[in-house]
C-alpha cells in the first residue's frame, strides 16, 4: 500500500514501458495519440513484447482485450499504456495478463506480454504508445528525457511534477 495517495511534495519519474526504440508521440501513426488527444506522452517500437509498469502505482484499468492498461501513480498521473495499434480487433489473442484490477505494482513489473509476430501480422503497428490521459487537466508540469533506445523500466522518459 502507499503511505499517501496524490502527494505534492516531490516530482515522479516515469520509466519505459517496454524495450525497444524511443518514438516522439507526435510520430505514432494514429491521430489519437499522435494529436494528443489522449493525453501528453511517449512512445517505444518494442524489441520484444514484456511490457512493464513504466512507475510505482495501483492498475486502475485494465481492457478485456488485453491490449492495454491504467495505473495511477503515488503522484496522481493517470497512466495508459496501449500495446500496438488497432490491437482492439485482436479480441485477446497474442496477449497475456500478468496483473489485476487493483494490484499495486512496481516499476518495471511485467504487465501485460504480447506476441509482436501475431500482432505485426494481424493489427497495424506494433508501437506502444504510453500517456498521461489526465494531463490535459493542467495538474502537472513534464520534463522529457533525451532517448533513442530505451530498457523496460530502466529508462527515464519523462519526470512529473504537479503545479
Amino acid at each position: 500500500m502507499f503511505k499517501k495517495m496524490f502527494r505534492k511534495d516531490k516530482n515522479e519519474i516515469v520509466y519505459a514501458q517496454a524495450t525497444g526504440e524511443f518514438v516522439n508521440l507526435q510520430d505514432v501513426p494514429d491521430p489519437v495519440f499522435s494529436q494528443k488527444m489522449m493525453g501528453e506522452g511517449i512512445a517505444v517500437k518494442p524489441a520484444d513484447g514484456k511490457v512493464v509498469a513504466p512507475i510505482d502505482g495501483e492498475i486502475i484499468q485494465l481492457a478485456d482485450t488485453k491490449h492495454a492498461f491504467g495505473i495511477r501513480s503515488e503522484l496522481g498521473q493517470e497512466i495508459l499504456v496501449h500495446v500496438g495499434l488497432e490491437t482492439v480487433a485482436l479480441k485477446g489473442e497474442g496477449f497475456t495478463v500478468h496483473a489485476k484490477l487493483g494490484d499495486h505494482v512496481r516499476k518495471g513489473q511485467l504487465i501485460i506480454e504480447a506476441d509482436l509476430d501475431y500482432i505485426e501480422k494481424n493489427a497495424s503497428s506494433t508501437v506502444i504508445p504510453m500517456v498521461v490521459t489526465n494531463s490535459a487537466e493542467g495538474q502537472f508540469d513534464f520534463e522529457w528525457k533525451e532517448a533513442t533506445s530505451v530498457t523496460a523500466g530502466e529508462t527515464a522518459v519523462f519526470e512529473a511534477k504537479v503545479k
